[in-house]
């Protein structure tokens, strides 16, 4: 797995017209890498001890050091994936300057020198996030590097600062624009490493690690071979007591893909990525997992994400044409528990890549690993979903 700065902002005029200056300075190069997890920088440090001087950036915002892809081309993937503390910086009467209190706090290269020093922007961040996936690998030693790079996004979650500077507020429902737009500054927020580790009982996570065959040649064509169907053990019995209830679903698409050098377009045969796999849960008013399952195999021959006639799905996050940029897909779903009771299912299914449209190459046949990862949260109620769900496994096997 693969850990990438997103890049630094170290103009000092820039600092200056922080916030605005966040959605011109673009990530770096390499940064756009499909897959890698791309690491921006947000601060929780805004104590400078310094009387004359403010820090830029307030609590739970993104750091002035940070970089984003709000003007890329709507093709390129979400990015950065999340962000990390990566400190901040100070203005006074006379511009913006760098604050050592406002930086990280580092061991020396030079320990004969001195024993301690301070780092800051996305390189600190960065090494945070690396950090974390060897805790994730630490804990789970035979988890995927896949896994481990959708844990750390699952766990993710936005600070009121970064919903403040980029979602719209005193309104019921956030436009899909909004949160694209929120991802392409903050990624989907600061990952919490006991939230990856552990489940609650009012917030539990599954994870799934398998394999599919995008496509096969049949009678001298390339074809989307497979799309595996998982069942999710949700306690139907006891979401629906939960009746109106608020439940949050998050659902993360993990997997590499073989890079493309010489691509040249999204939407020619000569694709950048060698596949690409999408996921899609049950909707309510599919009144079977066979009409739903029919749904999933006409988006995928005609790689369209849902399709000319489905049941609208309005309550995510992104939703289908937003979630599928990149090798690294996410969304939230939010509704009431009666709802999420019906959607029972989730497909992991193939779209388009270089291995289907370069049939020369010959690797039509190859597999490819995925890991999804989905979990539930609800607000505080008496019903225990982790054990609930914990008894219907045991059941089943």
């Amino acid at each position: 797995m693969i850990v990438l700065a997103a890049g630094n902002t170290r103009d000092a005029e820039a600092w200056k017209a922080y916030p605005d200056s966040l959605s011109t300075n673009l990530i770096h190069d390499p940064g756009q890498a499909w897959n890698a997890i791309t690491v921006g920088a947000y601060t929780e440090k805004i104590d400078t001890e310094l009387p004359e001087v403010e820090a830029i950036a307030g609590d739970g915002c993104l750091s002035p050091f940070t970089t984003t892809s709000r003007t890329w081309d709507s093709a390129w993937p979400l990015k950065p994936d999340v962000v990390f503390e990566g400190g901040n910086a100070g203005k006074d009467d006379f511009g913006a300057i760098g604050v050592p209190s406002l930086n990280l706090l580092t061991t020396n290269s030079r320990p004969d020198e001195r024993l301690f020093t301070t780092t800051n922007a996305t390189s600190a961040a960065s090494a945070l996030c690396a950090r974390m996936a060897a805790q994730l690998m630490a804990a789970y030693p035979d988890f995927r590097p896949e896994t481990v790079r959708a844990l750390i996004a699952h766990s993710a979650n936005w600070t009121d600062g970064m919903m403040k500077m980029y979602l719209t507020q005193g309104v019921a429902r956030q436009n899909k624009r909004d949160y694209v737009n929120l991802i392409r500054h903050c990624g989907w927020g600061a990952p919490d490493l006991a939230r990856a580790l552990w489940s609650a009982s009012d917030s539990l996570t599954l994870v799934a690690e398998d394999t599919l065959f995008p496509y096969a040649k049949e009678k001298g064509k390339i074809v989307t071979r497979q799309m595996n169907l998982h069942s999710l053990p949700w306690p139907r019995e006891e979401l629906e007591a939960l009746g109106q209830a608020n439940v949050q679903m998050r659902v993360t698409l993990s997997y590499f893909v073989e890079p493309n050098p010489s691509a040249r377009g999204s939407a020619s045969k000569f694709y950048y990525p060698s596949h690409r796999l999408r996921f899609d849960v049950k909707r309510p008013l599919e009144p079977s997992v066979e009409e739903f399952v029919s749904r999933i195999n006409a988006a995928s021959i005609s790689d369209d994400p849902v399709g000319p006639m489905h049941p609208k799905d309005p309550d995510w996050y992104l939703g289908e044409f937003q979630r599928h940029r990149g090798s690294l897909h996410q969304d939230v779903w939010e509704g009431t528990a009666a709802d999420l009771a019906s959607r029972g299912f989730i497909a992991v299914y193939p779209a388009n890549g270089w291995w289907r449209t370069r049939p020369a190459l010959e690797r039509y046949e190859s597999p490819t690993r995925y890991s999804l990862i989905v979990s539930l949260r609800t607000q505080q109620t008496e019903i225990d979903l982790y054990n609930a769900i914990a008894q219907k496994l045991v059941i089943e096997v």
